[in-house]
């Protein structure tokens, strides 16, 4: 035993891609071993791109570029040691790169009408099964739409296209070593869509009609450069081109009207590839005399106990003939009915109006009058206190700094005091710097709070700020107090600060929520920007940054959700970091489609099954066949990560039931399985071989049964298969009979026996311990009788 040699490192079996280079490697104890290699149970001596390698105790067989006539199982074997792995040769779908690159970044473009055709040459191990997908759904052909697969290549062809065939691509290569997915753009040009309707009258008078339409919603894949406007008056045939406007101009005016006469309008948009269907109003009359519009609500000027003083301006649209004065209305704030303030029209602007009750408030409005009668009522004035006014004021309380930073400076105080700070509307906050005398207003309306941050300082400089507050009468004194901006916090350049937490993949179930939170530094504080696949998110993703943390939530995942999402961060200075991650959205696939059983290799059974559902979008999908020999019996795994849609299953033992089972999986787990109805059986073969004796006159050729090669023990693992066999000879050949422990095995179907011209075989199909024990073969003929045994041991897994 010490001379003996021992495999100290086993050879292991390579997946490898088609053209990449391949090695197995076995180490040995002893320096002085040779060695031989075999391919498929061949002797290897030599062999293209293979070379033989030994290198003190280690053997090697080196593969400079893998091709597919290099897959097989190889043994290596040297004195009494023997070790054999697999070289699995993958040739997954591939495009030529410069193509694929074209294809994926540059649109196709086509013009409505014309005939649309998407070739995609490929190279791969056939077959390579070719999916076109518009919208993430599957293109079936129709009337229009056609798909061609060859063993070369795969082509989407649309007759006449049209704007409907815009949209994402997507065609998926897949054979058994993998998948290859290409996204691609489709274009389609035409002329815009009419512009959406309906036609509105924004203004008709006896001189001029002004109508307005929207853009059409669709403008042809191309800017609309302008809009076409004509006129058909009422009872005639001929249409008149008004006009056109451009792109920005929704409205035309028209000034070659008639009073009170009808017309109809018809608006057309326009592209550099052609002009669209008209959109048409309805029946449009050119307005008689036309009364004034409504002019602003009135201001209030002055207020006493029983009298407000009120002025407003001409309105706008004065009609189609001068205003001759204006007629005043008033109403108690709180009710709806408004009464005459003048009985006739006033033909000053502002008006002092008498008789209100002390306290109460008041809302006016006014009215233009011109030749065609009274025209459309202003909106109600702001309510005013029939009043003496009060006096400004007082001075606000405990004016001071609460808070600073670099940037900005908080003030709060405290309103005025009680008897003077009953009208107080407001505050207004005032700053100056310390090297100008001009005081600058921070705010644009009143302030309503007792506090107020005043942002955009300089950082170390000095500051004068001062707070009034206001009421009807106007400001109050102002309190002014002076204040310092601190310095500014070193700049410090932004980056994420990123560790095991954050994945650059992460695999999403859908229905689940994505949340991903990226910490990061920066100083001042940095914008935030995050994009999927380089668009800004969807609605449904919100982004929530502070304190130095940005986290991206989007509550229920959907399959639209996957693709590459990408945050940064980026300061004013112009510098900025980020980062990109995958999300895919996944679920638990759904179960294979209906087995079908097919038998297009004698004694062997291809399991073929419709495709999961789920591979519409899961790229990651692939399946499992299981088989069991009895309706009862345990199913063992006898295909796995297939990605096509069927097995060849060759180890049949003729006169057994086979039931096949199905099931997807992914990374999530796995689907229901789909199961054969109906076992496949193949019978046993009847075949007899008779061999006639030559006769001769005498002689007795009759011949007792002798064991011509004995049975040997075996040793077996759980699980596996046991191959017992013996030579016999006799004449008449004898008549076969296998036992173990003594028990006839004839008709147990657990066991399959063969006698072909006296070389005797026994099947023992995954072994397991009750199968351990003696094994014996009898031969008997009329001459005589022989047997030989054998032990057959099992042992466990570990």
């Amino acid at each position: 035993s010490a001379s003996r040699c021992y495999i100290n490192k086993q050879l292991l079996n390579v997946r490898v891609l088609k053209g990449e280079p391949a090695e197995l490697s076995c180490t040995v104890s002893k320096d002085d071993v040779t060695g031989t290699w075999f391919k498929d149970g061949l002797k290897l001596t030599s062999m293209d791109g293979v070379v033989f390698e030994k290198k003190g105790l280690v053997h090697k067989l080196i593969i400079n570029k893998v091709e597919d006539i290099h897959a097989g199982k190889y043994r290596f074997e040297g004195g009494d040691i023997k070790t054999e792995a697999s070289i699995f040769v993958e040739d997954p779908p591939q495009v030529e790169k410069l193509l694929l690159k074209n294809l994926t970044s540059v649109p196709t473009v086509a013009k409505a009408g014309q005939n649309v055709k998407i070739k995609i040459p490929f190279e791969g191990r056939l077959p390579v099964r070719a999916t076109w997908l518009k919208d993430r759904m599957e293109l079936a052909d129709d009337t229009r739409i056609r798909v061609d697969t060859t063993e070369t290549f795969t082509m989407l062809s649309i007759s006449s296209s049209g704007r409907m065939d815009c949209g994402d691509y997507k065609a998926r290569l897949k054979n058994d070593s993998g998948v290859l997915e290409i996204n691609l753009k489709l274009v389609v040009l035409d002329k815009p869509q009419p512009p959406e309707g309906p036609i509105k009258v924004v203004e008709s008078s006896a001189n001029d009609i002004t109508i307005q339409w929207k853009p059409p919603k669709d403008d042809g894949g191309k800017p609309v450069q302008r809009y076409i406007v004509e006129r058909q008056q009422v009872g005639k045939n001929d249409w008149e081109t008004l006009g056109d406007t451009p792109r920005s101009c929704t409205t035309f005016t028209t000034n070659k009207v008639e009073e009170d006469m009808s017309y109809y309008f018809r608006v057309r948009a326009v592209n550099t590839e052609g002009t669209s269907d008209a959109l048409e109003s309805d029946e449009v009359k050119a307005a008689g005399k036309a009364s004034p519009g409504a002019p602003d609500p009135p201001v209030v000027v002055s207020a006493s106990r029983d009298s407000i003083m009120i002025s407003w301006k001409a309105p706008r649209k004065t009609g189609s003939s001068k205003i001759v004065g204006y007629i005043v209305q008033k109403r108690k704030k709180g009710t709806i009915t408004w009464l005459p303030v003048n009985t006739g029209p006033i033909a000053d602007k502002k008006l002092n109006v008498t008789g209100l009750k002390k306290g109460l408030q008041y809302e006016f409005r006014v009215a233009a009058v011109n030749a065609a009668g009274i025209g459309d009522a202003s909106e109600a004035s702001q309510p005013a206190f029939a009043r003496d006014s009060t006096k400004s004021p007082g001075q606000v309380h405990d004016l001071k700094v609460s808070s600073s930073d670099s940037t900005s400076i908080t003030l709060t105080w405290k309103k005025p005091e009680t008897q003077d700070g009953n009208d107080v509307k407001g505050y207004e906050v005032e700053m100056r710097s310390s090297n100008k005398p001009k005081w600058t207003k921070c705010n644009a309306l009143p302030i309503e709070m007792t506090t107020y941050t005043v942002k955009g300082l300089q950082a170390k400089e000095k500051y004068f700020l001062r707070v009034r507050a206001l009421n009807d009468n106007g400001p109050g004194e102002a309190v002014e107090l002076e204040a310092s901006v601190g310095a500014a916090a070193p700049a410090v350049s932004p980056k994420l600060l990123l560790d095991d937490t954050v994945k650059s993949c992460l695999v999403v179930r859908a229905g689940n929520a994505i949340r991903v939170n990226i910490p990061f530094v920066a100083s001042p504080d940095p914008v935030v920007t995050w994009l999927k696949d380089g668009l800004p998110l969807p609605k449904r993703a919100t982004i929530n940054t502070k304190d130095g943390t940005t986290q991206l939530v989007v509550v229920a995942a959907e399959f639209t959700d996957s693709g590459t999402y990408t945050v940064e961060v980026q300061n004013g200075l112009g510098k900025r970091e980020a980062f990109s991650f995958q999300v895919q959205i996944t679920d638990i696939p759904q179960s294979p489609g209906p087995i079908r059983l097919e038998e297009n290799v004698p004694n062997t059974v291809t399991v073929i099954w419709e495709p999961s559902a789920s591979e519409k979008w899961e790229n990651n999908l692939y399946y499992t066949v299981l088989k069991r020999e009895s309706e009862k019996g345990l199913w063992h795994v006898v295909g796995d990560l297939i990605y096509n849609n069927k097995f060849t299953f060759t180890t049949l033992i003729p006169g057994r039931d086979y039931y096949f089972r199905v099931v997807a999986k992914n990374d999530l787990g796995a689907s229901g399985p789909s199961e054969t109805v109906h076992p496949w059986r193949i019978r046993k073969p009847k075949a007899e071989f008779q061999v006639k004796p030559q006769r001769y006159r005498g002689v007795n050729h009759h011949q007792p049964p002798r064991i011509l090669v004995p049975l040997k023990p075996h040793v077996v693992t759980t699980g596996s298969d046991c191959h017992m066999s013996c030579a016999v000879g006799g004449y008449p050949a004898p008549k076969i009979t296998w036992y173990k422990d003594n028990r006839d095995l004839s008709n147990d179907a657990a066991y399959f026996c063969t006698n072909d011209f006296g070389v005797c075989s026994l099947v023992v199909l995954s072994v397991s311990k009750p199968d351990e024990g003696e094994y014996m073969v009898e031969a008997t003929n009329e001459s005589g009788r022989a047997f030989s045994k054998a032990f057959l041991t099992i042992k466990g897994n570990n």
